[in-house]
């Protein structure tokens, strides 16, 4: 321990430490963890530090970025958290088109960084999530048709690996180890640095309409051909949630199942508005919203009130087509959603992201482009219970017809659906992890352990 206090320049947060409870807190209220040790970096030689205290001490290592791991992997029982939010870094290079981001950034940062010169790469929709753990399975979002997946856009990663090496991967150098951090999330090292290639993104053109429930098969269906041909510049995503009091809306609305209709297009507004009307007259809509904005407001667009839930339990999986029994399915039980929090997705991908070669890296699923998300969330303790229960049963209606499981949607209890989520490309996974982390140092994860002899 004295010479890992000596080697360590950050600040370690003990059990006694008045601030020990803020700082074990992550955004899943559902899980409550007492770690030993929090030990929060500064650079890349506190993280190896830390990580060889863990190795020789025996600790069970917890990674935090942002701490917005849905399954709660950000913190650990009695082991060390080795906490990254304080290196949130982001430089970027307007010539190169390119920005270096440390591992603890928040995609709110990083948008700012990058929009500040006109710039972006894709990313999820939340902006208070961590860069790394997104990125690391795979990431997608509002970018994503036209440009890829967060990991196709990534050219190089600095990481701390098991034995407290650090390393460079990418293409040419390592590139083993770089064909398994994108999208075989955390099992491989701490990544202490990223650099993406960026994409020029000016404003684009949003538009977002409500339908009744009664006008769910029409609109579902509509949308999923629709998608089929649809010009990678266009995003249009479905979740059905409750809708919210807004003014306008008709009051007979306000608290009912709804299907929320948004869409997007990356490109030059104009032509983006003629795209956009061909979609939003579908059926019936209500409170038809459409603006230009900035790509980085509409990363803020997700939960933008003073009220976010802290509790969240998902189901999550792929659909290679979305026959006519499970949008009835899904329908059905959008009905019975119970929070203003909740929703049901149906996205799709395709596009940029279904050209990317499937051996390119460790994502699975590029050819699968429907994905379907029961993203249950609350605020109270108490109704814990009812509203995971509500993400099961979906799932459990659905599962005969969904393959693999995007990791980064995968909830606490889901550690036996990792094979099955990365399916052949597993194996390869295990012999990685094999040769940088042979004794699973990394395994608060979705777990892949290092194949054995």
């Amino acid at each position: 321990m004295a010479a890992f206090r000596a080697a360590f320049r950050g600040e370690l947060i003990w059990p006694s430490d008045p601030d020990y409870d803020e700082a074990r807190r992550i955004w899943n209220g559902t899980i409550d963890r007492r770690p030993a040790l929090i030990a929060r970096c500064t650079g890349t030689p506190d993280v190896v530090a830390a990580v060889n205290f863990a190795r020789t001490s025996g600790l069970l290592v917890a990674v935090r970025g942002g701490g917005h791991s849905m399954a709660g992997h950000s913190v650990c029982d009695d082991g060390i958290v080795i906490d990254l939010s304080s290196m949130n870094s982001v430089t970027v290079s307007r010539r190169r088109r390119t920005a270096r981001a440390q591992g603890g950034c928040l995609l709110g940062a990083f948008d700012t960084a990058t929009q500040a010169h006109m710039l972006a790469t894709p990313a999820g929709v939340v902006s208070h999530t961590g860069l790394g753990g997104l990125v690391l399975g795979g990431g997608f979002g509002w970018l994503s048709r036209k440009y890829g997946l967060s990991i196709d856009n990534l050219t190089s990663v600095r990481l701390v690996t098991a034995d407290g090496a650090v390393l460079t991967a990418s293409e040419t150098e390592n590139p083993d180890l770089f064909w398994a951090v994108r999208g075989g999330g955390g099992n491989f090292g701490i990544v202490t640095e990223f650099e993406f290639a960026l994409h020029r993104v000016g404003p684009v053109r949003f538009a977002s309409t409500y339908y009744t429930l009664d006008e769910g098969p029409q609109v579902v269906r509509a949308w999923r051909d629709h998608m089929a041909t649809a010009p990678d510049e266009l995003t249009w995503a479905l979740y059905l949630r409750l809708a919210p009091p807004l003014p306008e809306l008709p009051p007979e609305m306000h608290g009912k199942p709804v299907i929320c209709a948004m869409s997007c297009w990356i490109g030059d507004p104009h032509e983006g508005d003629r795209h956009l009307e061909s979609i939003l007259h579908v059926g019936k809509p209500h409170g038809l919203t459409k603006a230009t904005l900035p790509y980085r407001a509409l990363q803020a667009y997700s939960f933008p009130g003073a009220v976010v839930p802290d509790r969240i339990y998902t189901k999550s999986g792929y659909l290679a087509e979305l026959g006519d029994e499970v949008i009835d399915t899904v329908l059905e039980h959008s009905a019975g959603i119970a929070s203003p929090f909740t929703q049901l997705e149906l996205l799709y991908l395709g596009g940029a992201v279904a050209r990317v070669p499937e051996e390119a890296t460790a994502y699975p699923n590029r050819r699968t482009p429907f994905v379907i998300n029961l993203a249950s969330a609350w605020t109270k303790p108490t109704e814990d219970a009812r509203h995971t229960a509500w993400a099961r049963d979906g799932y459990r209606a659905l599962a005969g017809h969904l393959s693999g499981g995007y990791v980064n949607f995968m909830n606490p209890g889901e550690s036996d659906r990792t094979k099955d989520a990365y399916g052949a490309k597993y194996a390869r996974l295990q012999d990685v992890k094999a040769r940088y982390d042979p004794a699973n140092l990394f395994r608060l994860n979705q777990n892949i352990p290092p194949r054995t002899a």
